[in-house]
């Protein structure tokens, strides 16, 4: 995880937005707590939004799907 820590601070100054929705997507699926998991979706789904990134949808859907929203 320290290696995505660091390639997640380097999209940040950057301002690497496709990146940092791979990244932060990439978090979510690496870590083995659903409420970690939630919290990076969730940023990734917030830069996917920012982007106008078609993975916002698929985002949204994860996030629903763990009951994060109605």
């Amino acid at each position: 995880m320290k290696d995505l820590d660091q390639r997640m601070i380097s999209a940040h100054e950057a301002d690497d937005r496709r990146r940092l929705i791979k990244l932060y997507a990439e978090a979510a699926d690496t870590v083995n707590d659903l409420d970690a998991s939630c919290f990076y979706l969730t940023h990734a789904y917030v830069f996917a939004l920012e982007a106008g990134a078609p993975e916002a949808r698929g985002l949204h859907a994860r996030l629903k799907a763990h009951g994060r929203e109605a």
